[in-house]
């Protein structure tokens, strides 16, 4: 736990492993209802393969400004020059903003944005954003549960949510406050500020909380970016589709293997290993649209 504001009450928790030695790892922000543990998975696969990642949970911020200024500062306190950002629904809104934020003195080498939105206004909700820290924790729940799929699903699918609603319990009332405030509040990402940053939309075909119009409006902000389209997945892709998210995001390091900017350890790298990866997941790709 790491304190970098000057606000003692800000506590930034993160979990972060792998080689110390990398100076430019991949940072997972979570979405509203999530902790930095719901990327548990990826942080043991990842690391596995030789990746230095970390997980945070950001701490009570009530606009993106406060947020990305926090942000910003615990980098400095981790001595990180340049990161990628893997970022889940709001936290790839405010990896986008924090990318923008620092657009003039670049700390954002790359993102990957799953289930992401780059308006806030698509939840028609900046009205009643200001009122949020007023609602006791019971009400912000029940607002954050009205988006967890619900009906008929597979295994894994009801796992994880039955884990995020596990998770959602046990944050405090000023916490999910901040959260959907930042999730709420009038925003929008200006794309021209991070045209330069590689990019990869991963996103699911089947039910999310993200309106059809949220995704396209992504596609359009980046016409050069990959897409790592997974066929299910829900919400949360990263704890039911665990095996496609972490192939997508080692896809996605890929390029930057051989440079200063790598989050892997160079004698982990096997680049045949990786072709072989790619392959099949192009190939099971196929399979399924068939």
């Amino acid at each position: 736990q790491i304190i970098v504001d000057d606000d003692d009450s800000k506590v930034w928790s993160l979990y972060d492993a792998g080689p110390r030695s990398i100076r430019c790892p991949l940072i997972f922000l979570p979405p509203v209802s999530g902790t930095a543990d719901v990327f548990f998975q990826q942080i043991l696969a990842l690391t596995g393969w030789g990746y230095r990642v970390i997980a945070l949970q950001y701490p009570v911020y009530w606009d993106h400004l406060e947020f990305c200024d926090g942000f910003r500062k615990l980098l400095d306190h981790l001595q990180l020059d340049k990161v990628h950002l893997f970022g889940a629904s709001l936290g790839g809104f405010l990896a986008q903003k924090f990318a923008e934020y620092t657009h003039k003195s670049p700390r954002v080498q790359s993102l990957i944005l799953c289930n992401a939105f780059s308006d806030t206004s698509i939840f028609n909700q900046t009205w009643t954003a200001n009122s949020f820290w007023l609602m006791p924790a019971f009400m912000l729940k029940k607002i954050v549960l009205g988006n967890f799929a619900s009906g008929p699903l597979d295994p894994k699918m009801a796992d994880g949510i039955d884990f995020m609603v596990d998770r959602l319990e046990s944050l405090g009332q000023s916490e999910l406050a901040s959260r959907l405030t930042l999730n709420c509040q009038n925003s929008y990402v200006e794309p021209h500020k991070i045209r330069d940053i590689p990019v990869t939309i991963m996103d699911v075909f089947d039910q999310s909380a993200l309106s059809t119009e949220a995704k396209e409006e992504m596609y359009k902000l980046y016409p050069n970016a990959r897409r790592a389209h997974l066929k299910t997945g829900g919400n949360f892709p990263y704890l039911c589709r665990s095996a496609e998210v972490n192939l997508y995001i080692q896809i996605h390091l890929l390029q930057f293997h051989g440079t200063r900017y790598a989050a892997i350890d160079p004698s982990m790298v096997s680049a045949e290993e990786l072709e072989v990866q790619k392959i099949s997941l192009h190939t099971s790709n196929e399979q399924e649209e068939q």
